[in-house]
């Protein structure tokens, strides 16, 4: 009970101050986390949760599954399809290279390690968020296509990542029946197979029932937010039952629901996202308080090297492959290669992969906690300082090469959590 108020009033107190907090770049995920920290650390005993506690890792799967949801919810296909240059160069070349580029350096760091350890790293590192750095894909200051492909970016990475993700988890722990090849096919299969149908079942389904409820006036207003939720929740647990990702699941059952109930707007699946970002919240918390009093025994000049190199040039490399040869600049190259941060999605893995055991766990286990607490500081606070810096180069840049690849249209996501109206800029 001592563990529950104080979370809950970690949360109050961001709720009171998070307008000027959020101007001056703090964000949610670095004033959690930070406060995490501080009651954990206390010799007062406020938060005593196992992380190995099936709770914990519950809360933060639906926290994931709830926002990956919402955030499918914001997309129109129709208009995107047309405009998935960049994303899709973000998400087929950039993200392999990345898992790749992610190995080689945790081969040439830890020496000692076994390589299914490294790659079960790598693949935990790979899939980004774009929440630590909301103020990136919500400011109208950074062209739209570059918010455009972060977002869409950060939406699906995580889905895609799930299938190598459990690939590595069976090989680290020498739990494949068969060949490597044939189990990446497999599993890939299966989880994507599964989680589509889980999604695109329970989307459909229940984005045809709300629709018509909603013709009919049928549904109750204070139920209509309720709808989304329970859509998300039932597509997650079909996916699982079938044996599919459920993250996958719950990102293509955002997607069908949105398109086939007509509901695209915020105020019907504000209930959700709020949900989840309470969750994501309660996970923050809890990792500030718990992930650093178990990673700091084992904290090495490897793992701290591996952290930067994760965030730095594991992730901008492949991003400057990934549009090579498009005409885009080296400024708005640096910028998206920047802003990957890694978050819920890792915290998830290493959750997961801290149940099921892996050989060089702890080494494994303090890397990801390291690389994410860095990213929640880093991200959050340099979002402010290098928006405006992009924004004054793109200007003239833009000024200059009117025809650049930077400035050409992109169907923005409607931006999360925003209510229609309650920003005069919309």
């Amino acid at each position: 009970m001592i563990a529950a108020a104080t979370i809950l009033t970690i949360i109050i107190v961001w709720s009171a101050f998070s307008g000027p907090l959020d101007r001056r770049g703090v964000t949610s995920a670095l004033f959690f986390t930070a406060a995490g920290a501080f009651v954990g650390a206390s010799a007062l005993g406020f938060l005593e949760i196992s992380m190995k506690s099936a709770v914990v890792e519950r809360v933060a799967e639906v926290a994931l599954v709830l926002l990956l949801f919402s955030d499918a919810t914001r997309l129109d296909l129709r208009l995107l399809r047309r405009e998935l240059g960049w994303p899709s160069r973000l998400l087929l070349i950039g993200l392999p290279l990345t898992m790749l580029a992610g190995t080689g350096v945790g081969v040439l760091i830890f020496p000692g390690m076994a390589i299914a350890s490294v790659v079960l790293l790598s693949m935990m590192l790979a899939s980004t968020d774009a929440a630590l750095g909301q103020k990136v894909v919500s400011d109208t200051a950074v062209p739209a296509r570059v918010r455009q492909a972060l977002d869409v970016e950060s939406g699906l990475n995580d889905g895609l990542a799930v299938p190598f993700f459990l690939v590595a988890l069976e090989i680290a722990n020498a739990e494949l029946e068969t060949g490597v090849t044939w189990a990446v096919a497999s599993n890939m299969a299966a989880q994507i197979g599964w989680g589509l149908t889980g999604g695109l079942t329970a989307g459909i389904l229940g984005g045809l029932l709300v629709r018509a409820a909603n013709r009919r006036t049928w549904i109750s207003p204070e139920w209509r937010q309720v709808a989304p939720l329970g859509v998300a929740l039932l597509a997650y647990t079909i996916a699982l039952m079938l044996g599919g990702s459920g993250f996958i699941a719950a990102f293509a059952g955002g997607i069908a629901f949105g398109s086939v109930s007509g509901t695209r707007s915020s105020l019907t699946n504000l209930f959700t996202e709020e949900t989840g970002g309470f969750l994501a919240a309660v996970t923050w918390i809890g990792f500030g308080a718990l992930a650093f009093i178990l990673a700091i025994p084992h904290i090495t000049w490897q793992v701290i090297l591996y952290a930067v190199l994760s965030l730095t040039l594991v992730r901008m490399i492949p991003v400057a492959i990934a549009f090579a040869g498009r005409g885009v600049r080296r400024p708005t190259v640096a910028f998206i290669g920047w802003f990957g941060p890694r978050g819920l999605a890792s915290l998830v893995f290493a959750l997961l992969a801290l149940e099921r055991g892996v050989p060089d766990g702890e080494v494994v286990l303090t890397t990801v906690v390291v690389t994410v607490a860095l990213s929640v500081v880093l991200h959050g606070l340099t979002s402010v300082p290098l928006v405006a810096a992009y924004h004054r180069w793109y200007e003239v840049h833009a000024a200059e090469h009117p025809a650049a690849e930077e400035t050409m249209p992109a169907t923005v996501p409607r931006q999360r959590r925003r209510i229609p109206g309650s920003d005069p800029a919309k």
